[in-house]
């Protein structure tokens, strides 16, 4: 009986399995020049660019580079929430929507989490590695002086 309740289970489980692979959700595909605004506006350097396209824009703005184990369900759903919340909290691609006192905030908040090591997240690392000292050096160098450009803004528009 108990052989029965468990090969039944696993048959259920398997069908389930194979159903959810037709369910898709809906994918990132703005392309890069989705965050051409940001990029203008706090200057990265080529260096700073390209470790913010490979370790943020994934989350962080409309374009996604999707890996091969994104179109596999369950995967794809827990993928799909990750950039989901993650464009919630910092999206790079909204940059033209946030006021400058959004975007000194949103510079001093990207500065906490990756002195913190709360950035890039540990299930993103996991897969893809951690930034290494010098990227975290430069992207705190960067983001330092982006973020004083709008604070000099906010203090010139109080005046």
């Amino acid at each position: 009986m108990l052989k029965k309740v468990i090969k039944i289970t696993l048959v259920v489980a398997l069908i389930a399995l194979v159903a959810i692979q037709f369910c898709r959700p809906e994918k990132n595909s703005e392309g890069y020049k989705s965050v051409a605004l940001f990029e203008t506006e706090t200057k990265p350097t080529p260096e700073v660019a390209a470790i913010l396209k490979t370790n943020c824009y994934d989350c962080h703005s409309n374009q996604t580079t999707y890996p091969w184990y994104s179109e596999i369900a369950p995967f794809s759903f827990f993928l799909e929430d990750h950039i989901k919340d993650g464009k919630k909290h910092f999206n790079v691609s909204d940059w033209k929507s946030y006021s400058v006192k959004k975007k000194e905030h949103k510079l001093e908040e990207f500065l906490e989490m990756v002195e913190d090591d709360e950035m890039p997240l540990q299930s993103y690392t996991l897969i893809h590695g951690n930034l290494s000292e010098e990227d975290k050096k430069l992207l705190l160098q960067w983001a330092g002086v982006a973020r004083l450009q709008y604070k000099h803004l906010l203090e010139v528009s109080s005046k």
